[in-house]
């Protein structure tokens, strides 16, 4: 009997002649618009023949793809379309899976217009949506074909763009029809992304031999197409499905070697950071620096490749929310620029020891260099563009990171990078400071100069190292100047009015007061200190005398333009005694600074007869000593400086009869100032002889007195070490100096070593002599009196009893 209904036609069932009438004799009719109309109202009247419907049109697809019938494939595709469109019921399911597998059996083909075909209808399919979700149907099929489409290699290159084409608008279909259904999750799991992500990146990054850019419209090309479906998949991206959705990114750009140079790469993590929920930046911050730590080991463009897509990175997220990325990005920079240092010294040791490598070390040298200065670039933007309150985090955390001479560091090991190593790191962490304090306004000085940031700061600014000098000083002016008054000052000169500059300023806080009253004295000292370096140059003169401007327009009340007033004149008086045997460029620079700056601070205290007397010492030197004014120094020989021309200097009692009046305390100018010596000039003289010796001495009750003692241990040390200070045995000491150098010069080797022989011996046996009489063995609480070998054994007794001297009670 069934085989009798299959051939008479009016005994089929009514579906199938239904869907048998929808097929013209010749495919090129097209589909037959009124027996689509009939089929459609029999499906939507009778929603349970849906699936036998749907499956019966399959049979005929799979017969017609076999027979290579393709206009009838595309009558029933498009069949299928107006079926889907027109029927939104819970029947619909059973249709749908007859619907995919017709779909997937087109995506399977070898034509290409069956492909596209198929992907279009798959595409008008997600953009259906269903009111219920799907507990059984899965997409792994349709993921898998549509990234091979977007890899298309065929030979055409047309054929080649339509095909990724379409591959794009499927996993576009894909993605939108399975992220915002919640049984759908599993497209976020790896197997999935590792496909998805990829396809869109290759065509985002464009490829020799495809059609592609402006001229073609952005529904058939395929990197706008592809940006687009990357930015939506991101836009949809959850918390928990960030970290699979950044990890293929990453994948891809190290196996298509995309960080070297790194355009796309830095491209396409914009896209990601302006696409995906901006409290979920942290977590691609995250992903970044793991990526680096892995790759800790690479070519250096490929590190500075990284660092910098992690500069793009933050430098987007510092406008949102980071969360508790700020510390984990600082740790990871910091701990990779230390590696960068130590391959670029280890490199460079290596080189000194084998001539054959020099012209390779020295192109490693400078990648390492590009590495550090993306590190460095990273650190200081990402600090800068943070709010005020993290800002001033950052400074004590990067300051705390700065390697000090002296004092422990806990954070970077510099005892195998040496000298070199650490100088390296300190100019690089002090320059990313100046980049985080760029722009810094605080409302106090207390607040932006905590005693945790600026001893350390002051402690570099003691190093005998004239760069770092000028790293410290431009900080200082970061932070002090909160007007932007710099740029008005900018180099050293005698500024004939000042008026003219129309700088701004405020007056004086009571805790800017407060905060003086505390670091004052400090910051006067580091001046002092600063300006007799020997291998200050032009620059740092320069900065020193900024300091002191801003410090007069920040800070100054009339006490503390008193104490600078008493600065300069100990500076020149520094320079005309020179008791430090400075160089007569150096002595001249100090009284060039001390001109200029009198000179400013006399006009912004607008004092007529200060001014007049600053002005007079000024002319003198214009036409009698013009190497002591700013415009001439280091730009001519400077001749010895006469101390008996008291014109061409400024003169303690006329300023002080300058100052009566309210308000100043002139009688203090009369105390010369005198910069305070302390444990911090010993931490961080690195040529220091005194921090080479220590010296550890046991104390014992019966030992030698403690009178005795110091006293013989004060005279050996003065013996050693100490120096006249006196003025009448000041040219004696400047003719032994002479006789000295002489000597070392001019003597035999022989005679030169056996002298500093008996120098150390001399040294050495008062040390032995000192440490004889003084070491004895501790009295045992255990112990008994006896006589052993003619020597007394000391008396037991408890600690608790035991007296010791009050040199050694802590």
């Amino acid at each position: 009997m069934s085989c009798v209904c299959g051939c008479c036609g009016p005994l089929r069932p009514r579906y199938k002649r239904l869907v048998d009438n929808i097929f013209p004799e010749d495919p090129k009719d097209g589909l037959s618009k009124s027996d689509m109309e009939k089929l459609t109202f029999y499906a939507v009247s009778a929603p349970e023949k849906l699936d036998r419907i749907g499956a019966y049109l399959a049979e005929r697809l799979s017969r017609d793809v076999v027979r290579h019938r393709y206009g009838y494939v595309v009558i029933a595709m498009e069949a299928l379309d107006q079926l889907l469109m027109a029927c939104h019921s819970q029947s619909i399911k059973p249709f749908v899976e007859s619907f995919l597998q017709m779909v997937a059996k087109l995506l399977e083909s070898q034509e290409p217009d069956l492909q596209v075909l198929g992907t279009n209808s798959f595409v008008k399919f997600a953009n259906i949506e269903e009111d219920t979700p799907s507990y059984h149907r899965r997409y792994d099929f349709f993921v898998s074909q549509f990234s091979a489409m977007c890899h298309s290699t065929h030979e055409n290159p047309e054929t080649r763009t339509r095909i990724r084409v379409a591959g794009i608008k499927g996993l576009q279909g894909v993605v939108r029809k399975t992220v915002n259904d919640e049984l759908q999750a599993i497209i976020w799991e790896p197997q999935h992304m590792d496909k998805l992500i990829p396809s869109m990146l290759f065509n985002i990054v464009g490829h020799p031999g495809t059609p592609s850019g402006p001229e073609m419209d952005g529904e058939e090309n395929p990197a706008a197409l592809a940006e687009s479906c990357f930015r939506e998949l991101l836009g949809r991206a959850a918390y928990g499905n960030m970290n699979n959705a950044v990890r293929p990114v990453l994948v891809h750009l190290d196996n298509h070697r995309l960080w070297d140079p790194n355009e796309f790469a830095v491209s396409c993590f914009r896209i990601i950071m302006y696409s995906i929920q901006a409290q979920h930046s942290h977590h691609v911050i995250q992903q970044v620096l793991g990526h680096l730590d892995s790759h800790n080991k690479n070519t250096p463009r490929m590190r500075a490749g990284i660092v910098q897509v992690l500069l793009e990175t933050v430098a987007i997220a510092a406008k949102g929310s980071v969360g508790p990325t700020v510390l984990e990005v600082f740790n990871t920079l910091l701990k990779h620029l230390r590696m960068s240092v130590d391959f670029e010294l280890g490199d460079s040791s290596r080189r000194n020891s084998s001539t054959s490598l020099s012209s390779s070390g020295r192109v490693k040298e400078s990648e390492e260099r590009i590495v550090q200065n993306a590190i460095i670039q990273t650190i200081g933007f990402f600090g800068g563009n943070l709010p005020d309150y993290q800002r001033a985090e950052v400074m004590m955390f990067i300051m705390g990171k700065v390697p000090v001479y002296g004092a422990p560091c806990h954070t970077l090991d510099t005892v195998k990078i040496g000298h070199q190593g650490t100088k390296r790191i300190q100019t690089m962490l002090l320059s990313s400071l100046i980049m985080v304090t760029s722009g810094f306004k605080s409302k106090t000085m207390a607040a932006a100069l905590p005693a945790p940031f600026l001893d350390p700061l002051f402690s570099i600014s003691l190093m005998e190292d004239s760069e770092l000098r000028q790293l410290v000083l431009e900080i200082l002016h970061n932070i002090i100047d909160r007007h932007d008054n710099r740029a008005k000052l900018r180099g050293i000169r005698i500024i004939p009015n000042v008026a003219a500059l129309k700088i701004k300023r405020e007056k004086i806080s009571k805790q800017d007061v407060g905060f003086m009253k505390k670091h004052g004295q400090q910051l006067y000292r580091h001046i002092y200190l600063g300006c007799k370096e020997e291998d200050n140059g032009h620059k740092n003169f320069e900065l020193l005398f900024t300091t002191l401007a801003v410090l007069t327009i920040e800070l100054a009340n009339e006490e503390v333009v008193v104490d600078l007033i008493r600065l300069a004149l100990a500076l020149q008086d520094m320079a005309l005694v020179n008791e430090e045997n400075m160089p007569m460029v150096i002595r001249c620079s100090i009284m060039a600074l001390v001109a200029a700056y009198l000179n400013f601070l006399s006009q912004m205290i607008a004092n007529p007869p200060f001014c007049q007397h600053v002005s007079k010492v000024i002319e003198m030197r214009n036409l009698e000593a013009p190497h002591l004014l700013p415009e001439h120094i280091f730009r001519e020989k400077c001749p010895s400086l006469e101390k008996e021309d008291s014109s061409l200097y400024f003169q303690t009692v006329d300023l002080a009869e300058c100052l009566v009046g309210p308000g100043y305390n002139a009688e203090r100018l009369s105390t010369p100032y005198v910069p305070q010596v302390t444990d911090e000039d010993r931490l961080t003289r690195r040529k220091s002889f005194v921090d080479t010796i220590s010296l550890q001495v046991d104390f014992t009750p019966n030992s030698l007195p403690d009178k005795v003692f110091i006293e013989t241990l004060t005279r050996i040390l003065l013996n050693v070490f100490s120096r006249p200070d006196t003025t009448g045995l000041e040219e004696q000491e400047k003719e032994k100096r002479r006789q000295v150098m002489e000597k070392f010069q001019k003597a035999p080797f022989e005679e030169i070593a056996a002298h500093c022989e008996s120098k150390a011996n001399l040294l050495h046996d008062r040390l032995t002599q000192i440490f004889e009489l003084t070491i004895r063995p501790p009295p045992s609480p255990s112990g008994v009196v006896s006589i052993s070998a003619g020597h007394a054994q000391h008396q037991s007794i408890p600690v608790y009893e035991m007296k010791f001297p009050d040199l050694c009670v802590y």
